[in-house]
């Protein structure tokens, strides 16, 4: 590819076994699975100020995990510690950092370091990858940027002459005082339900742009006494036993959202019961009552939502906005909403990753233009075409229902798998086949046709073309089976005499 250096440093590149991206729950993962393989040449960038990924960047009021938390954490990192059954961010992020020191990965971290490209290297096979920090080459990369790590903020007529403050969740401004102000949130999806609870009280006046009201039932979240903290101490299998528990409970959605959605019926009943009993006013819960399958968007737990948005000071607007002024918004009515500060709760770039954009794989193609808005990977972790890459929470391995990290698991041991394969077999480059991909996704994609998340209604889990890219859509045990051994047979090996330590860093892009 073209080159232009964008790195600030004319050292030679440092050359590790492994480099990863991101210091998330996905690579700080990949990282003590290395540790524990014997592996200590590896090394993770990370472009934030700490560790944490999505729970270092979300700190936004209220930022809470709709998992439950002895689920929400790693299987080989138990934490008796909990304080909630579903965790605050605050008590995630310090997990996080403890894992990290626990296991020894804070000499391997590089903050305020993002990776600005990555070009596979087809003479040397390794991957030359430039940062803000310095340049490197890598036999390996793993890719765990996270799909939640983009904000997504909509191109709105106007915003650029906005007289105000204006924010992302993601990105909250915790120096600017909310109290006695006219707020406006975009969005009512899952950070939003948690925020306009705590901030209501504060403001003069809060306007909800609301595009599709969300299925919202009851939470179950309560604190965690001490004595059961006391039993998870001295009885590391009763805490394991909680987490199959709700593991498998979580599960017991999978029928209804991937195979039959008529049996969602009953949590339907819940969600129309629950908004009943907390909106009196029939004009406003008509706005707030969802027209679409319940399941297809993220259903989301809460009992202060409902509450909050019923508040005299509190209107939820339903017609659209058609444009923002210096002093507001005008919605599609062209009604002018007078406010001061502008908080976008409208989610993240989940397939169309920033990384894809950065990374260039063999004949010089760039991962964005293979993908093309539509991404696609064998088992959501290889890509034809980018030898030695590998992706954690890549295409269709996100859930509507069960953790995260209990998939990112499963990755980590078939990526393990992949690089035990490369050593017994003394190569040096790994490449899926055309075919393995092409298969593997029209499995998927005939699987998805009959889940709720195909016809229930448009989600941010569909990509530009309309093809769910996102979801996982089936029982997560039988993704967890899939990938519990490394399947050579999908993958062309390699192997190059060419391969330096010392070889000067390719330009990036």
């Amino acid at each position: 590819m073209t080159a232009t250096r964008t790195s600030t440093t004319s050292t030679a590149p440092r050359h590790v076994r492994v480099g990863i991206l991101g210091a998330g729950f996905a690579g700080l993962g990949m990282a003590i699975r290395l540790k524990q393989e014997g592996e200590d040449d590896f090394v993770v960038w990370e472009r934030a100020a700490d560790v944490g990924g999505t729970w270092w960047a979300n700190s936004y009021p209220g930022c809470q995990c709709d998992i439950p938390s002895h689920l929400y954490s790693f299987s080989f990192a138990p934490n008796p510690e909990w304080r909630r059954t579903y965790a605050p961010q605050p008590e995630i992020q310090a997990y996080i950092r403890r894992v990290a020191d626990d296991f020894r990965i804070r000499p391997h971290v590089r903050l305020n370091c993002a990776v600005t490209a990555a070009s596979w290297d087809d003479v040397e096979h390794v991957w030359r990858v430039a940062t803000e920090r310095g340049d490197y080459t890598a036999e390996a990369l793993v890719a765990a940027p996270g799909p939640l790590s983009e904000p997504s903020i909509p191109r709105l007529p106007g915003l650029d002459s906005f007289a105000g403050t204006v924010f992302h969740t993601a990105t909250w401004k915790h120096d600017h005082d909310l109290s006695g102000r006219r707020v406006a949130v975009v969005g009512t999806g899952a950070s939003a339900i948690q925020v306009v609870p705590e901030i209501q009280p504060l403001v003069e006046h809060l306007t909800v742009f609301q595009r599709t009201p969300p299925w919202v039932v009851p939470h179950g979240d309560r604190p965690i006494a001490e004595r059961e903290r006391q039993v998870f101490r001295r009885f590391p299998a009763a805490q394991r036993a909680v987490r199959a528990g709700v593991y498998l409970g979580r599960e017991l959605l999978v029928p209804g959202l991937a195979y039959r959605p008529g049996l969602m019926t009953l949590i339907e009943r819940l969600a129309r019961r629950h908004l009943r009993r907390q909106v009196s006013d029939p004009e406003l819960r008509r706005r707030l009552t969802p027209d679409y399958a319940i399941g297809c968007k993220r259903i989301l737990p809460s009992n202060r939502w409902y509450p909050a948005v019923t508040q005299p000071n509190v209107e939820v607007v339903t017609d659209g906005i058609a444009r923002v002024r210096p002093d507001g918004i005008v919605d599609a009515s062209g009604a002018l909403h007078r406010v001061d500060t502008i908080i976008f709760a409208t989610g993240f770039h989940a397939t169309d990753v920033r990384i894809a954009a950065l990374t260039t794989g063999t004949r010089g193609r760039r991962l964005s233009d293979v993908w093309n808005g539509s991404p696609q990977a064998y088992r959501g972790t290889t890509v034809a075409g980018f030898p030695n890459l590998f992706f954690l929470v890549g295409p269709n391995t996100g859930l509507g229902h069960n953790s995260i990290v209990f998939m990112i698991e499963a990755q980590l041991n078939y990526v393990a798998g992949a690089l035990q394969h490369m050593r017994r077999r003394g190569a040096t480059k790994l490449e899926v086949t055309r075919a393995a991909q092409d298969a593997y996704n029209a499995r998927i994609q005939r699987r998805m046709a009959q889940t709720v998340w195909s016809t229930g209604c448009s989600s941010w889990y569909l990509d530009r073309t309309g093809r769910n890219s996102t979801i996982w859509p089936d029982f997560t045990f039988r993704f967890w089976a899939d990938l519990r051994r490394f399947d050579p047979s999908a993958y062309h090996l390699g192997r190059t005499s060419r391969r330096t330590r010392d070889a000067p860093v390719a330009a990036a892009a």
